[in-house]
């Protein structure tokens, strides 16, 4: 790997920044200076020192963010909040984005990566990767709705969705949807061939991760070793292709 995309990996620089700092002397490649930002280096066995910090290689960064209401789930928006900005420079700079989408106002966990084989792969109809979001609702959910769900609700124009599971609670006006597709708008516009609306929505789980009960909205940390695990067997990145 060149020195300079180690060091831009490891987020705390852009590769243009990484090289003039490189060619300026502030680099170290096992206790010796080096100026040349395509020298060759192993992160498994060189120790790389960048303006007095060592280095940590990490290929792939995994985090999770209680995504507040009012963000657009994108890494740049001119006119709006977005989550990325929610994360220090450091991450930004390493290029992280949504795993999927959330409405601009829904709530709740969202995942952000660079690894973009296993956010390809996790988002794929074809894994079948369920996602559980709690909801409130204007009005008492019908008898039937539990069973419209299952069977898959049509949306129109021939469109249709996969069988769900709704779980209504006592007093049919709360509880969980769980989802294997994310469709635009889909849980919104699936109440709303019900008759009904959805007054609040918040993804509780994705691919079997959890959101932390102790992130605030807008607040994030870093994916455990458990849930990434988690995470690359949903999207089944934790074997070779």
């Amino acid at each position: 790997m060149r020195l300079d995309k180690l060091i831009c990996d490891c987020g705390v620089s852009t590769r243009k920044e990484a090289a003039a700092a490189v060619r300026a002397g502030q680099a170290t490649v096992n206790g010796n200076v080096v100026r040349e930002p395509d020298k060759k280096v192993d992160p498994g066995l060189d120790t790389v020192v960048f303006r007095g910090i060592p280095l940590v290689y990490r290929r792939f960064v995994y985090v999770m963010l209680n995504k507040p209401a009012g963000y657009v789930s994108a890494t740049d928006d001119r006119s709006l909040p977005y989550v990325l900005e929610l994360l220090p420079p450091e991450y930004r700079k390493r290029g992280l984005f949504p795993v999927g989408r959330l409405d601009r106002d829904t709530t709740g966990l969202l995942v952000m990566t660079d690894d973009g084989q296993t956010a390809h792969r996790a988002l794929s109809p074809r894994r079948h990767v369920e996602k559980v979001y709690s909801f409130t609702c204007i009005a008492p959910l019908s008898p039937d709705a539990e069973a419209a769900f299952q069977a898959g609700i049509a949306l129109g124009e021939g469109e249709e969705c996969k069988p769900a599971i709704l779980s209504p609670d006592g007093k049919r006006t709360a509880g969980t949807v769980t989802l294997t597709e994310g469709k635009y708008h889909q849980i919104k516009r699936m109440f709303e061939r019900l008759g009904n609306k959805i007054t609040t929505l918040k993804r509780e789980t994705f691919a079997g991760i959890a959101l932390d009960p102790a992130l605030a909205p807008g607040e994030w940390r870093e994916l455990t070793k458990e849930e990434t695990a988690t995470l690359l067997a949903a999207a089944g990145t934790d074997k070779p292709e």
